[in-house]
């Protein structure tokens, strides 16, 4: 029996790769010197693709496979793959959601506390031996603050909870509010900016909410106040809020995510108001293998019954 094949765009966990091995006939295409000359000559051989929320796939790359029936992409954010597109085309798309909730929401409460009380700043200020020459500046306590949550998904609602047992105060912005959840909605997101002690981004990227965080926004935060961002950089205007973290015009930040990945910008690592993560929210053992899990349980439910396990919901242009 001919196992489907499948195009790998872009490297995975090396027990994803072999389980995928095993069960269908893949093409590593970033072993390619050429990918798209490659693709313009067997792109026509793939019903199946896997990717990431990172590597994504765009509406001219996928148009180089013109047979694709399903994706299985490994993550849960989805604006660098074309999924109006495939989804135009009859297309399968699915993705790992849920799993990696908790992972994230640990994140970023950690980044709310580390950059809050500095922890990262006093772990090096012990290590320098500057403590035997006074004691380290006062830091802004975390319990009883309010924070405001932009993007009351899965993931900002994990957030939420965690806050819950530090006994802040939660308000969140979408673009309607949820009929599901005990939380006050701010229909403006200034006025939450406005309100908030910690301002934490937590909603999708893309092209709607690029730079949804503005310049305002984060004047709204204040001088007091802190932002931190698990979700994508593009949400933020990155030059923005460097210059407000220089001017002491926004309190700290605490980012997991930045415009130009992996490049930081240099103004960025000169600050010591901030704390610095490379992209690592969901990046335990356990949370990585429970998303390879999904991914591959999406392609085979899609070969076995047309239908992937977990699909990325119908979009619009």
């Amino acid at each position: 029996m001919n196992r489907p094949r499948i195009l790998q765009n872009g490297r995975l966990l090396p027990s994803l790769e072999a389980a995928l091995e095993q069960s269908f006939d893949v093409h590593p295409l970033w072993k390619e010197a050429d990918p798209d000359a490659y693709l313009r000559d067997h792109g026509g051989e793939f019903v199946g693709m896997v990717t990431s929320a990172i590597k994504g796939g765009s509406r001219e790359f996928l148009a180089m496979l013109p047979n694709l029936k399903v994706i299985s992409s490994f993550g849960v954010g989805y604006d660098a793959l074309d999924v109006v597109g495939a989804q135009s085309r009859g297309i399968a798309v699915g993705y790992t959601p849920d799993v990696l909730n908790d992972c994230v929401a640990d994140t970023a409460f950690s980044l709310v506390i580390n950059v809050a009380r500095r922890f990262p700043a006093c772990d090096q200020f012990t290590r320098r031996g500057d403590w035997l020459k006074g004691a380290f500046p006062l830091t802004t306590k975390v319990s009883g603050k309010r924070m405001g949550i932009l993007g009351l998904g899965r993931i900002g609602q994990t957030i939420a909870r965690r806050a819950s047992g530090f006994d802040m105060a939660i308000r969140y912005h979408n673009r309607k509010p949820r009929n599901d959840v005990a939380y006050d909605y701010e229909p403006s997101l200034k006025a939450l900016a406005e309100w908030c002690d910690f301002l934490v981004i937590a909603s999708a990227g893309g092209a709607e909410t690029k730079h949804l965080v503005s310049r305002e926004i984060l004047e709204a935060v204040g001088p007091k106040g802190f932002v931190v961002n698990i979700s994508r950089g593009s949400v933020i205007d990155e030059d923005a809020m460097i210059d407000a973290l220089e001017h002491g015009q926004l309190g700290g930040a605490g980012l997991d995510v930045y415009t130009h990945e992996p490049n930081v910008p240099e103004r960025l690592l000169k600050l010591d108001n901030v704390v610095l993560l490379p992209h690592l929210a969901s990046a335990t053992h356990e949370t990585r293998q429970a998303m390879a899990d999904l991914v591959l349980a999406n392609l085979h439910a899609f070969f076995e019954s047309g239908h992937v396990k977990v699909a990325v919901p119908p979009l619009t242009a």
